[in-house]
């Protein structure tokens, strides 16, 4: 697993041996960013990101690498927390992100109560979690995490579909690669 784009590109992620974490793949994280970008190489310069359920925080990641201003990375699991951190330590990174060991629901509650907004809101829980979408999802949406006209994406399985809207985030677009799909949801 690689940084794709950007300061860091090429630059080499760990990951944690076995099945319990499922890193957004190379291939998949180029398409999101080329998504996002639209062709326009400064077009995250600046942005904030919640990086939910970060796993690897490759995701993240891969946003610093290309100009974000800030990325919350929230992940539960205390291994997984080390790994974002010693991902981060191997680029040099020592601004620009917090890291949040908390439960998605928790860690979302605490950052509304600081008055962070996000323009991105990356979630991809464990795919067998399936009611965490549905959840993150509408808490994003009823909350004031994501500006007006920010963008929440969320990776799932192709066979699983998280839904069209929640409250006021409506989906805009889907896209497939291999067994994974990214929906992608704008706040009205």
């Amino acid at each position: 697993m690689r940084v794709i784009g950007g300061k860091y590109r090429s630059r080499r992620l760990g990951s944690l041996p076995g099945l319990d974490l499922r890193p957004t793949a190379d291939r998949l994280r180029e398409t999101l960013f080329d998504i996002l970008s639209a062709g326009n190489p400064s077009a995250l310069e600046g942005t904030v990101w919640l990086d939910l359920f970060a796993g690897t925080g490759a995701v993240g990641i891969e946003a610093l690498s290309r100009g974000a201003g800030t990325v919350y990375f929230v992940e539960i699991s205390g291994a997984a927390v080390q790994l974002v951190r010693k991902n981060l330590m191997s680029l040099g990174v020592e601004s620009g992100f917090q890291i949040l060991k908390l439960d998605v629901a928790c860690a979302l509650r605490k950052l509304e109560a600081e008055n962070i907004t996000a323009d991105f809101i990356f979630l991809d829980p464990p795919y067998h979690q399936e009611e965490a979408y549905e959840r993150t999802l509408r808490v994003s949406a009823e909350s004031c995490l994501l500006r007006s006209g920010g963008v929440a994406i969320a990776e799932h399985q192709k066979k699983f579909d998280p839904g069209e809207s929640f409250g006021s985030l409506r989906r805009y677009r889907k896209l497939e690669q291999g067994d994974a799909r990214l929906s992608f949801y704008r706040k009205a």
